[in-house]
Protein backbone atom coordinates (compact mmCIF):
# COMPACT_ATOMS: atom_id res chain seq x y z
CA UNK A 1 0.00 0.00 0.00
CA UNK A 2 1.65 3.33 -0.83
CA UNK A 3 1.80 6.16 1.27
CA UNK A 4 -1.11 8.68 -0.19
CA UNK A 5 -3.26 5.64 -0.57
CA UNK A 6 -6.79 6.68 1.56
CA UNK A 7 -8.39 3.68 3.38
CA UNK A 8 -12.62 4.21 3.25
CA UNK A 9 -13.88 3.13 6.91
CA UNK A 10 -16.73 0.96 6.83
CA UNK A 11 -19.64 1.49 5.72
CA UNK A 12 -21.62 1.95 9.11
CA UNK A 13 -18.67 4.76 10.22
CA UNK A 14 -18.70 6.52 6.48
CA UNK A 15 -19.52 10.24 7.34
CA UNK A 16 -22.56 11.60 6.11
CA UNK A 17 -22.37 13.94 3.11
CA UNK A 18 -24.58 16.95 1.25
CA UNK A 19 -23.61 18.75 -1.61
CA UNK A 20 -25.05 22.58 -2.96
CA UNK A 21 -24.72 23.09 -6.42
CA UNK A 22 -25.53 27.17 -7.18
CA UNK A 23 -25.63 29.06 -10.38
CA UNK A 24 -26.24 33.05 -10.52
CA UNK A 25 -29.52 32.61 -13.06
CA UNK A 26 -32.29 30.28 -14.43
CA UNK A 27 -30.87 30.60 -17.81
CA UNK A 28 -27.60 29.37 -16.83
CA UNK A 29 -29.54 26.45 -14.94
CA UNK A 30 -31.55 25.90 -18.58
CA UNK A 31 -29.06 26.77 -20.90
CA UNK A 32 -25.65 25.51 -19.58
CA UNK A 33 -24.71 22.35 -17.58
CA UNK A 34 -23.35 24.37 -14.97
CA UNK A 35 -25.13 22.88 -12.19
CA UNK A 36 -24.50 19.77 -13.50
CA UNK A 37 -20.58 19.72 -13.39
CA UNK A 38 -20.69 20.91 -9.84
CA UNK A 39 -22.66 17.82 -8.26
CA UNK A 40 -20.17 15.97 -10.29
CA UNK A 41 -17.32 17.02 -9.28
CA UNK A 42 -18.63 17.55 -5.75
CA UNK A 43 -19.82 13.57 -5.92
CA UNK A 44 -16.31 12.51 -7.26
CA UNK A 45 -14.85 14.85 -3.99
CA UNK A 46 -16.81 12.61 -1.80
CA UNK A 47 -16.35 9.16 -3.24
CA UNK A 48 -12.33 9.74 -2.78
CA UNK A 49 -13.18 10.80 1.01
CA UNK A 50 -15.50 8.14 1.30
CA UNK A 51 -18.47 10.22 2.01
CA UNK A 52 -21.85 9.22 1.43
CA UNK A 53 -23.92 11.76 -0.03
CA UNK A 54 -27.67 11.71 1.08
CA UNK A 55 -28.99 15.00 -0.92
CA UNK A 56 -27.73 17.36 -3.21
CA UNK A 57 -29.70 21.22 -2.91
CA UNK A 58 -29.33 22.97 -5.88
CA UNK A 59 -29.80 26.94 -6.51
CA UNK A 60 -30.62 29.11 -9.79
CA UNK A 61 -30.42 32.57 -7.93
CA UNK A 62 -27.67 35.49 -7.55
CA UNK A 63 -25.31 34.67 -3.94
CA UNK A 64 -25.72 38.20 -3.76
CA UNK A 65 -27.44 39.24 -0.32
CA UNK A 66 -28.91 36.88 2.19
CA UNK A 67 -28.96 33.21 1.52
CA UNK A 68 -32.76 33.04 3.06
CA UNK A 69 -33.89 34.37 -0.58
CA UNK A 70 -32.11 31.44 -2.00
CA UNK A 71 -34.85 28.22 -1.75
CA UNK A 72 -32.16 25.63 -2.25
CA UNK A 73 -30.22 27.30 0.75
CA UNK A 74 -33.56 27.45 2.78
CA UNK A 75 -34.08 23.54 1.86
CA UNK A 76 -30.54 22.55 3.12
CA UNK A 77 -30.77 24.35 6.50
CA UNK A 78 -34.51 22.58 6.99
CA UNK A 79 -32.66 19.66 6.13
CA UNK A 80 -30.41 20.07 8.89
CA UNK A 81 -32.78 21.14 11.30
CA UNK A 82 -34.83 18.19 10.66
CA UNK A 83 -31.61 15.32 11.49
CA UNK A 84 -30.45 17.28 14.38
CA UNK A 85 -29.00 13.67 14.90
CA UNK A 86 -26.54 13.55 12.61
CA UNK A 87 -23.95 15.72 11.82
CA UNK A 88 -23.20 16.74 8.20
CA UNK A 89 -20.40 17.61 5.83
CA UNK A 90 -21.51 20.09 3.46
CA UNK A 91 -19.42 20.00 -0.09
CA UNK A 92 -19.81 22.67 -2.57
CA UNK A 93 -17.57 23.61 -5.82
CA UNK A 94 -15.80 26.51 -5.09
CA UNK A 95 -16.08 29.65 -2.30
CA UNK A 96 -17.70 31.95 -4.70
CA UNK A 97 -20.78 29.37 -4.71
CA UNK A 98 -21.23 29.58 -0.99
CA UNK A 99 -21.81 33.38 -0.76
CA UNK A 100 -20.58 36.24 -2.35
CA UNK A 101 -21.06 38.86 0.17
CA UNK A 102 -18.49 39.03 3.15
CA UNK A 103 -21.02 40.03 5.85
CA UNK A 104 -23.68 36.76 5.07
CA UNK A 105 -20.60 34.30 4.28
CA UNK A 106 -19.90 34.87 8.15
CA UNK A 107 -23.58 34.31 9.02
CA UNK A 108 -23.93 31.43 6.68
CA UNK A 109 -20.95 29.99 8.53
CA UNK A 110 -22.14 30.79 12.08
CA UNK A 111 -25.99 28.84 11.16
CA UNK A 112 -23.90 25.76 9.85
CA UNK A 113 -21.85 25.81 13.00
CA UNK A 114 -25.27 25.96 15.13
CA UNK A 115 -26.67 22.83 13.19
CA UNK A 116 -23.17 20.35 13.73
CA UNK A 117 -22.66 20.91 9.80
CA UNK A 118 -19.09 21.29 8.63
CA UNK A 119 -18.61 23.14 5.32
CA UNK A 120 -15.74 21.70 2.51
CA UNK A 121 -14.95 23.11 -0.61
CA UNK A 122 -12.93 21.56 -3.57
CA UNK A 123 -10.93 24.61 -4.12
CA UNK A 124 -10.45 25.76 -0.34
CA UNK A 125 -9.66 24.53 2.76
CA UNK A 126 -11.30 25.79 6.19
CA UNK A 127 -9.16 26.59 8.89
CA UNK A 128 -10.39 27.49 12.32
CA UNK A 129 -7.25 29.49 12.73
CA UNK A 130 -7.05 33.69 13.40
CA UNK A 131 -4.98 33.10 9.89
CA UNK A 132 -7.39 30.89 7.98
CA UNK A 133 -10.43 32.78 9.17
CA UNK A 134 -8.76 36.25 7.87
CA UNK A 135 -7.85 34.38 4.25
CA UNK A 136 -11.66 33.01 3.88
CA UNK A 137 -13.03 36.60 4.89
CA UNK A 138 -10.42 38.08 2.39
CA UNK A 139 -11.78 35.94 -0.03
CA UNK A 140 -15.60 36.15 -0.06
CA UNK A 141 -14.78 39.70 -0.02
CA UNK A 142 -13.16 39.49 -3.15
CA UNK A 143 -16.12 37.50 -4.30
CA UNK A 144 -18.36 40.30 -2.96
CA UNK A 145 -16.05 43.21 -4.99
CA UNK A 146 -16.49 40.86 -8.54
CA UNK A 147 -20.19 40.62 -7.89
CA UNK A 148 -20.36 44.34 -7.47
CA UNK A 149 -18.30 45.42 -10.75
CA UNK A 150 -19.92 42.67 -12.56
CA UNK A 151 -23.32 44.58 -11.18
CA UNK A 152 -22.05 48.15 -12.12
CA UNK A 153 -20.46 46.97 -15.56
CA UNK A 154 -23.84 45.42 -16.66
CA UNK A 155 -25.85 48.58 -15.83
CA UNK A 156 -23.54 50.92 -17.72
CA UNK A 157 -24.10 48.61 -20.70
CA UNK A 158 -28.22 48.74 -19.93
CA UNK A 159 -27.95 52.34 -19.50
CA UNK A 160 -26.12 53.14 -22.10
CA UNK A 161 -28.84 50.80 -24.42
CA UNK A 162 -31.44 52.56 -23.20
CA UNK A 163 -30.11 56.02 -24.03
CA UNK A 164 -29.58 54.52 -27.61
CA UNK A 165 -33.29 53.70 -27.24
CA UNK A 166 -33.44 50.11 -27.08
CA UNK A 167 -35.49 48.29 -24.31
CA UNK A 168 -33.53 46.51 -21.56
CA UNK A 169 -36.05 45.71 -19.06
CA UNK A 170 -39.06 43.12 -18.58
CA UNK A 171 -41.09 43.08 -21.96
CA UNK A 172 -45.02 43.92 -21.85
CA UNK A 173 -47.51 42.15 -23.52
CA UNK A 174 -47.44 42.92 -26.86
CA UNK A 175 -43.43 42.57 -27.24
CA UNK A 176 -41.18 39.82 -27.67
CA UNK A 177 -36.91 39.68 -27.61
CA UNK A 178 -35.01 38.65 -29.88
CA UNK A 179 -31.48 38.26 -30.64
CA UNK A 180 -30.08 41.09 -33.25
CA UNK A 181 -27.68 40.31 -35.40
CA UNK A 182 -24.78 42.86 -34.28
CA UNK A 183 -25.19 41.37 -30.80
CA UNK A 184 -27.77 42.16 -28.01
CA UNK A 185 -31.72 41.92 -27.89
CA UNK A 186 -34.01 43.91 -29.68
CA UNK A 187 -38.18 44.49 -29.00
CA UNK A 188 -40.40 42.78 -32.45
CA UNK A 189 -43.83 42.64 -32.05
CA UNK A 190 -45.64 39.35 -30.42
CA UNK A 191 -48.59 38.74 -32.42
CA UNK A 192 -51.74 37.95 -31.38
CA UNK A 193 -50.83 40.34 -28.16
CA UNK A 194 -49.79 42.73 -30.86
CA UNK A 195 -52.81 43.36 -32.15
CA UNK A 196 -54.68 42.60 -29.03
CA UNK A 197 -52.89 45.62 -26.87
CA UNK A 198 -52.68 47.76 -30.30
CA UNK A 199 -56.43 47.68 -30.19
CA UNK A 200 -57.08 48.00 -26.52
CA UNK A 201 -54.91 51.18 -26.40
CA UNK A 202 -56.47 52.84 -29.79
CA UNK A 203 -59.76 52.15 -28.21
CA UNK A 204 -59.51 53.89 -25.39
CA UNK A 205 -58.05 56.83 -26.99
CA UNK A 206 -60.94 57.44 -29.02
CA UNK A 207 -63.14 56.25 -26.39
CA UNK A 208 -64.41 53.24 -27.71
CA UNK A 209 -63.39 52.28 -24.07
CA UNK A 210 -64.78 54.61 -21.51
CA UNK A 211 -62.79 53.78 -18.51
CA UNK A 212 -60.03 51.75 -17.47
CA UNK A 213 -62.21 48.85 -16.32
CA UNK A 214 -63.68 48.48 -19.86
CA UNK A 215 -60.32 48.10 -21.09
CA UNK A 216 -59.57 45.31 -18.16
CA UNK A 217 -63.32 43.64 -19.21
CA UNK A 218 -61.56 43.62 -22.98
CA UNK A 219 -58.20 42.02 -22.28
CA UNK A 220 -59.77 39.46 -20.30
CA UNK A 221 -62.12 38.61 -23.12
CA UNK A 222 -58.74 37.65 -24.84
CA UNK A 223 -57.15 34.15 -24.05
CA UNK A 224 -54.11 34.96 -25.36
CA UNK A 225 -53.58 38.22 -23.06
CA UNK A 226 -51.45 36.59 -20.12
CA UNK A 227 -53.40 36.75 -16.66
CA UNK A 228 -53.25 34.69 -13.30
CA UNK A 229 -54.99 31.72 -13.56
CA UNK A 230 -58.48 32.16 -12.54
CA UNK A 231 -58.48 35.58 -11.94
CA UNK A 232 -61.97 36.99 -12.44
CA UNK A 233 -60.76 40.80 -13.58
CA UNK A 234 -57.78 42.39 -14.49
CA UNK A 235 -56.57 45.19 -11.45
CA UNK A 236 -56.71 48.37 -12.25
CA UNK A 237 -53.18 49.27 -11.45
CA UNK A 238 -52.12 46.69 -14.08
CA UNK A 239 -54.49 48.42 -16.56
CA UNK A 240 -53.06 51.78 -15.59
CA UNK A 241 -49.65 50.58 -15.96
CA UNK A 242 -50.05 49.48 -19.68
CA UNK A 243 -51.71 53.10 -20.51
CA UNK A 244 -49.76 55.08 -19.52
CA UNK A 245 -46.29 53.30 -20.51
CA UNK A 246 -44.76 54.68 -23.21
CA UNK A 247 -43.12 51.62 -24.91
CA UNK A 248 -46.08 51.28 -26.97
CA UNK A 249 -45.73 54.56 -28.72
CA UNK A 250 -42.14 53.54 -29.99
CA UNK A 251 -40.42 55.71 -27.24
CA UNK A 252 -38.19 54.68 -24.11
CA UNK A 253 -36.92 56.33 -20.69
CA UNK A 254 -35.19 55.14 -17.50
CA UNK A 255 -36.06 57.84 -14.57
CA UNK A 256 -33.85 55.41 -11.89
CA UNK A 257 -30.78 56.29 -14.06
CA UNK A 258 -31.47 60.23 -15.29
CA UNK A 259 -32.70 58.68 -19.27
CA UNK A 260 -35.33 61.30 -20.27
CA UNK A 261 -37.91 59.92 -22.96
CA UNK A 262 -36.65 59.39 -26.44
CA UNK A 263 -36.94 57.64 -29.58
CA UNK A 264 -37.02 54.20 -29.51
CA UNK A 265 -35.60 51.51 -32.14
CA UNK A 266 -38.83 49.10 -31.84
CA UNK A 267 -42.06 49.49 -33.52
CA UNK A 268 -44.58 51.33 -31.55
CA UNK A 269 -47.93 49.87 -31.74
CA UNK A 270 -49.84 53.57 -31.20
CA UNK A 271 -48.89 57.26 -32.71
CA UNK A 272 -47.39 59.56 -30.11
CA UNK A 273 -50.81 61.78 -30.92
CA UNK A 274 -53.12 58.42 -29.66
CA UNK A 275 -50.37 57.96 -27.01
CA UNK A 276 -50.81 62.04 -25.97
CA UNK A 277 -54.74 61.25 -25.92
CA UNK A 278 -54.85 58.41 -23.85
CA UNK A 279 -52.63 60.52 -20.99
CA UNK A 280 -55.10 63.55 -21.33
CA UNK A 281 -57.73 60.85 -20.61
CA UNK A 282 -56.33 59.55 -17.54
CA UNK A 283 -55.25 62.78 -16.14
CA UNK A 284 -59.23 64.15 -16.85
CA UNK A 285 -62.07 61.98 -15.03
CA UNK A 286 -62.05 59.18 -17.73
CA UNK A 287 -60.40 57.02 -15.73
CA UNK A 288 -63.78 56.32 -13.20
CA UNK A 289 -64.23 52.40 -13.32
CA UNK A 290 -67.32 51.12 -14.23
CA UNK A 291 -69.84 49.43 -12.26
CA UNK A 292 -68.51 45.51 -11.63
CA UNK A 293 -72.84 44.56 -11.63
CA UNK A 294 -73.65 45.92 -15.18
CA UNK A 295 -75.35 43.43 -17.42
CA UNK A 296 -76.28 42.43 -20.42
CA UNK A 297 -79.53 42.12 -19.28
CA UNK A 298 -80.09 45.75 -18.28
CA UNK A 299 -78.61 47.46 -21.51
CA UNK A 300 -79.68 51.12 -20.47
CA UNK A 301 -78.32 50.65 -16.84
CA UNK A 302 -75.88 53.70 -16.67
CA UNK A 303 -77.33 55.47 -19.67
CA UNK A 304 -80.99 56.08 -18.84
CA UNK A 305 -82.02 58.86 -16.19
CA UNK A 306 -85.35 59.96 -14.58
CA UNK A 307 -86.79 62.88 -16.73
CA UNK A 308 -87.69 64.25 -13.01
CA UNK A 309 -84.45 64.47 -11.09
CA UNK A 310 -81.85 63.08 -13.72
CA UNK A 311 -80.63 60.52 -11.47
CA UNK A 312 -79.41 56.98 -13.37
CA UNK A 313 -82.40 54.66 -13.24
CA UNK A 314 -81.77 51.37 -10.77
CA UNK A 315 -82.50 48.36 -12.47
CA UNK A 316 -83.04 44.74 -10.99
CA UNK A 317 -85.28 41.75 -10.93
CA UNK A 318 -88.62 41.36 -9.15
CA UNK A 319 -90.18 38.35 -8.42
CA UNK A 320 -94.17 37.61 -8.37
CA UNK A 321 -95.79 35.16 -6.24
CA UNK A 322 -95.71 32.42 -9.11
CA UNK A 323 -92.29 32.36 -8.88
CA UNK A 324 -91.80 34.40 -12.17
CA UNK A 325 -88.90 37.51 -12.60
CA UNK A 326 -89.73 40.44 -14.15
CA UNK A 327 -87.49 43.23 -14.93
CA UNK A 328 -87.51 46.68 -13.85
CA UNK A 329 -85.94 49.84 -14.31
CA UNK A 330 -86.98 52.40 -11.03
CA UNK A 331 -85.81 55.53 -9.60
CA UNK A 332 -84.09 55.59 -6.25
CA UNK A 333 -83.65 59.07 -5.63
CA UNK A 334 -85.90 59.23 -2.32
CA UNK A 335 -86.85 63.56 -3.20
CA UNK A 336 -87.88 62.57 -5.99
CA UNK A 337 -92.12 62.19 -6.72
CA UNK A 338 -91.21 59.21 -8.93
CA UNK A 339 -89.49 57.29 -6.30
CA UNK A 340 -89.30 53.52 -6.32
CA UNK A 341 -92.04 53.58 -9.01
CA UNK A 342 -91.28 50.74 -11.87
CA UNK A 343 -90.62 50.98 -15.51
CA UNK A 344 -91.28 47.31 -17.50
CA UNK A 345 -88.11 46.90 -19.18
CA UNK A 346 -89.31 45.73 -22.36
CA UNK A 347 -91.13 49.44 -22.19
CA UNK A 348 -88.35 51.66 -21.72
CA UNK A 349 -85.69 49.33 -23.63
CA UNK A 350 -88.36 49.30 -26.33
CA UNK A 351 -88.78 52.95 -26.68
CA UNK A 352 -84.94 53.20 -26.73
CA UNK A 353 -84.88 50.70 -30.28
CA UNK A 354 -87.87 53.07 -31.91
CA UNK A 355 -85.77 55.74 -30.62
CA UNK A 356 -82.76 54.36 -32.92
CA UNK A 357 -84.84 53.31 -35.52
CA UNK A 358 -86.06 57.05 -35.62
CA UNK A 359 -82.28 58.23 -36.20
CA UNK A 360 -82.06 56.40 -39.32
CA UNK A 361 -81.60 59.23 -42.05
CA UNK A 362 -83.00 58.74 -45.70
CA UNK A 363 -80.71 56.51 -48.25
CA UNK A 364 -80.18 59.73 -50.52
CA UNK A 365 -79.01 62.13 -47.68
CA UNK A 366 -76.23 59.21 -46.84
CA UNK A 367 -75.09 59.41 -50.83
CA UNK A 368 -75.12 63.64 -50.46
CA UNK A 369 -72.77 63.18 -47.37
CA UNK A 370 -70.64 60.93 -49.23
CA UNK A 371 -70.30 63.33 -51.54
CA UNK A 372 -69.62 66.37 -49.76
CA UNK A 373 -66.79 63.93 -47.52
CA UNK A 374 -65.17 63.10 -50.73
CA UNK A 375 -64.58 66.89 -51.84
CA UNK A 376 -63.65 67.87 -48.42
CA UNK A 377 -61.13 65.20 -48.36
CA UNK A 378 -59.93 66.73 -51.70
CA UNK A 379 -59.67 70.10 -50.50
CA UNK A 380 -57.75 68.40 -47.64
CA UNK A 381 -55.14 67.00 -49.63
CA UNK A 382 -54.38 70.51 -51.40
CA UNK A 383 -53.84 71.85 -48.29
CA UNK A 384 -51.57 68.86 -46.96
CA UNK A 385 -48.52 70.83 -48.97
CA UNK A 386 -48.69 73.54 -47.02
CA UNK A 387 -49.25 71.84 -43.51
CA UNK A 388 -46.23 70.09 -44.57
CA UNK A 389 -44.33 73.00 -44.69
CA UNK A 390 -45.34 74.37 -41.62
CA UNK A 391 -44.66 71.14 -39.64
CA UNK A 392 -40.93 70.83 -41.02
CA UNK A 393 -40.07 74.16 -39.62
CA UNK A 394 -41.88 73.00 -36.41
CA UNK A 395 -40.42 70.17 -36.30
CA UNK A 396 -36.94 72.01 -36.95
CA UNK A 397 -37.64 74.59 -33.82
CA UNK A 398 -38.14 71.65 -31.67
CA UNK A 399 -35.01 69.67 -32.86
CA UNK A 400 -33.15 72.93 -31.77
CA UNK A 401 -34.59 73.65 -28.38
CA UNK A 402 -34.07 69.73 -27.47
CA UNK A 403 -30.39 70.93 -28.20
CA UNK A 404 -30.32 73.88 -26.06
CA UNK A 405 -32.02 72.03 -23.64
CA UNK A 406 -29.21 69.12 -23.53
CA UNK A 407 -26.73 71.42 -23.60
CA UNK A 408 -28.36 72.86 -20.15
CA UNK A 409 -28.94 69.83 -18.86
CA UNK A 410 -24.84 68.92 -19.40
CA UNK A 411 -24.10 71.70 -17.21
CA UNK A 412 -26.22 71.85 -14.49
CA UNK A 413 -25.74 70.97 -11.21
CA UNK A 414 -28.42 68.43 -9.10
CA UNK A 415 -30.82 70.03 -7.66
CA UNK A 416 -34.06 71.61 -9.18
CA UNK A 417 -33.13 73.17 -12.88
CA UNK A 418 -31.64 69.63 -13.47
CA UNK A 419 -35.12 68.08 -12.97
CA UNK A 420 -36.84 70.85 -14.98
CA UNK A 421 -34.46 70.24 -17.40
CA UNK A 422 -34.99 66.42 -18.07
CA UNK A 423 -39.10 67.52 -17.87
CA UNK A 424 -38.75 69.89 -20.57
CA UNK A 425 -36.64 67.60 -22.30
CA UNK A 426 -39.38 65.01 -22.39
CA UNK A 427 -42.17 67.17 -23.03
CA UNK A 428 -40.07 68.27 -26.24
CA UNK A 429 -39.11 64.74 -27.81
CA UNK A 430 -43.14 63.71 -27.21
CA UNK A 431 -44.43 66.62 -29.32
CA UNK A 432 -41.33 66.33 -31.98
CA UNK A 433 -42.23 62.44 -32.26
CA UNK A 434 -46.05 63.16 -32.45
CA UNK A 435 -45.27 66.07 -35.23
CA UNK A 436 -43.04 63.90 -37.07
CA UNK A 437 -45.77 61.07 -36.84
CA UNK A 438 -47.96 63.51 -38.24
CA UNK A 439 -45.40 64.85 -41.02
CA UNK A 440 -45.43 61.17 -42.25
CA UNK A 441 -49.27 60.68 -42.21
CA UNK A 442 -49.70 63.59 -44.33
CA UNK A 443 -47.05 61.64 -46.47
CA UNK A 444 -49.49 58.59 -46.92
CA UNK A 445 -52.29 60.77 -47.13
CA UNK A 446 -53.55 59.91 -50.86
CA UNK A 447 -57.42 61.08 -50.75
CA UNK A 448 -60.09 58.87 -51.45
CA UNK A 449 -57.73 56.44 -53.38
CA UNK A 450 -56.39 55.14 -50.64
CA UNK A 451 -57.91 51.76 -50.11
CA UNK A 452 -57.46 52.35 -46.77
CA UNK A 453 -59.50 55.53 -46.63
CA UNK A 454 -62.15 54.48 -48.91
CA UNK A 455 -63.14 51.41 -46.26
CA UNK A 456 -62.95 53.72 -43.42
CA UNK A 457 -65.29 55.64 -45.10
CA UNK A 458 -67.95 53.11 -46.18
CA UNK A 459 -67.74 51.96 -42.62
CA UNK A 460 -68.64 55.17 -40.63
CA UNK A 461 -71.39 55.33 -43.63
CA UNK A 462 -72.51 51.91 -42.64
CA UNK A 463 -72.67 53.14 -38.82
CA UNK A 464 -74.19 56.61 -39.66
CA UNK A 465 -77.38 54.97 -42.24
CA UNK A 466 -78.05 52.52 -39.48
CA UNK A 467 -76.93 52.29 -35.86
CA UNK A 468 -79.71 50.29 -34.71
CA UNK A 469 -78.06 47.52 -37.06
CA UNK A 470 -75.10 47.23 -33.98
CA UNK A 471 -77.38 47.66 -31.49
CA UNK A 472 -79.69 44.51 -32.67
CA UNK A 473 -76.37 42.36 -32.29
CA UNK A 474 -76.37 42.21 -28.71
CA UNK A 475 -73.24 42.31 -28.04
CA UNK A 476 -72.46 44.51 -24.59
CA UNK A 477 -69.47 46.39 -25.96
CA UNK A 478 -70.62 47.07 -29.06
CA UNK A 479 -73.62 48.30 -27.50
CA UNK A 480 -71.81 50.94 -25.24
CA UNK A 481 -70.10 51.66 -28.56
CA UNK A 482 -73.34 52.84 -30.37
CA UNK A 483 -74.42 55.08 -27.13
CA UNK A 484 -71.16 57.08 -26.90
CA UNK A 485 -71.33 57.15 -30.48
CA UNK A 486 -74.55 58.73 -31.10
CA UNK A 487 -75.36 60.46 -28.12
CA UNK A 488 -74.03 63.44 -26.83
CA UNK A 489 -75.74 63.31 -22.96
CA UNK A 490 -77.56 60.12 -21.01
CA UNK A 491 -81.36 59.49 -22.38
CA UNK A 492 -83.88 61.17 -20.05
CA UNK A 493 -86.81 59.07 -19.56
CA UNK A 494 -90.36 59.41 -18.09
CA UNK A 495 -92.21 56.51 -16.91
CA UNK A 496 -95.64 58.74 -18.37
CA UNK A 497 -94.36 60.35 -21.60
CA UNK A 498 -91.56 58.01 -22.67
CA UNK A 499 -88.01 59.66 -23.70
CA UNK A 500 -87.32 62.81 -23.94
CA UNK A 501 -86.23 64.44 -26.66
CA UNK A 502 -82.61 62.79 -27.14
CA UNK A 503 -79.28 64.99 -27.37
CA UNK A 504 -77.09 63.73 -30.11
CA UNK A 505 -73.80 64.07 -31.45
CA UNK A 506 -72.53 66.03 -33.96
CA UNK A 507 -72.71 63.33 -36.84
CA UNK A 508 -76.44 62.56 -36.57
CA UNK A 509 -77.32 66.25 -35.72
CA UNK A 510 -76.21 67.37 -38.99
CA UNK A 511 -77.85 64.20 -40.67
CA UNK A 512 -81.06 65.49 -39.14
CA UNK A 513 -81.08 69.14 -40.61
CA UNK A 514 -79.96 67.55 -44.04
CA UNK A 515 -83.62 65.28 -43.82
CA UNK A 516 -86.04 66.56 -46.24
CA UNK A 517 -88.37 66.33 -43.25
CA UNK A 518 -86.59 69.73 -42.16
CA UNK A 519 -86.13 71.60 -45.16
CA UNK A 520 -87.60 73.89 -46.82
CA UNK A 521 -88.21 75.51 -50.12
CA UNK A 522 -86.67 79.46 -50.59
CA UNK A 523 -86.35 81.20 -53.40
CA UNK A 524 -82.89 81.07 -55.17
CA UNK A 525 -82.67 85.06 -55.50
CA UNK A 526 -80.81 86.25 -52.25
CA UNK A 527 -78.28 83.13 -52.15
CA UNK A 528 -74.58 83.29 -52.81
CA UNK A 529 -74.48 82.29 -55.39
CA UNK A 530 -77.12 82.67 -57.51
CA UNK A 531 -78.56 80.17 -59.43
CA UNK A 532 -80.27 79.97 -63.16
CA UNK A 533 -83.74 81.11 -63.46
CA UNK A 534 -85.70 78.22 -62.63
CA UNK A 535 -83.61 76.21 -60.36
CA UNK A 536 -84.39 75.28 -56.96
CA UNK A 537 -81.90 74.45 -53.76
CA UNK A 538 -82.76 73.15 -50.41
CA UNK A 539 -81.94 74.50 -47.55
CA UNK A 540 -82.25 73.05 -44.15
CA UNK A 541 -85.06 75.31 -42.44
CA UNK A 542 -83.08 74.93 -38.89
CA UNK A 543 -79.97 76.96 -40.51
CA UNK A 544 -82.54 80.35 -40.28
CA UNK A 545 -84.04 79.80 -36.93
CA UNK A 546 -81.38 82.35 -35.19
CA UNK A 547 -80.25 85.73 -36.20
CA UNK A 548 -77.93 86.07 -39.02
CA UNK A 549 -75.28 88.39 -37.25
CA UNK A 550 -72.83 87.92 -40.33
CA UNK A 551 -72.00 86.93 -43.97
CA UNK A 552 -72.49 82.94 -44.73
CA UNK A 553 -71.26 81.64 -47.91
CA UNK A 554 -72.32 78.17 -48.85
CA UNK A 555 -69.73 75.81 -50.61
CA UNK A 556 -72.16 73.86 -52.76
CA UNK A 557 -70.18 70.69 -53.89
CA UNK A 558 -70.26 69.62 -57.69
CA UNK A 559 -72.22 66.68 -57.50
CA UNK A 560 -75.47 68.76 -55.96
CA UNK A 561 -74.92 71.19 -58.29
CA UNK A 562 -75.06 68.78 -61.15
CA UNK A 563 -78.34 67.74 -59.65
CA UNK A 564 -79.57 70.95 -59.25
Amino acid sequence: MTPNTFIHPPQAERQKAIIYCRVSGKKQASDGSGLESQEHRCREYAEQRGYDVEAVFPDDVSGGGDFVKRPGMVALLAYLQARSDTDFVIIFDDLKRFARDAEFHRKLRRTLDAHGARPECLNFKFDDTPEGEFIETIIAAQGELERKQNRRQVLQKMKARVEQGFWVFKTLPGYKYVKAKGGGKVLVRDEPLASIMAEALEGFGVGRFPTQADVGRFLLSKPAFPRPRGAKEIRRQRVHHLLTHPLYAGMVRALEWDVSLREGQHEALISAKTFQKIQDRINGNANTPARKDISDDFALRGFAVCASCNTPLYSAYSTSKTGKRHAYYRCHNKVCETYGKSIRRDKIEGDFVDLLRSLRPAAPIIGVVRDIFAEAWDQHTKQAGALRTALKKQLTVLERQTERFLGLLADAAPGPALKTYERKIGELETERLATKEQLEDLGRDNGLNSKEAREKLELVLTFLANPWKIWETGNKALRRLVLNLVFEERLAYCRIEGPRTPKTTLPFKVLRNLDGENCAMVRAVGLEPTLPFGKRIFVPATAFAAPITGFVVWTIPSPWRQAL
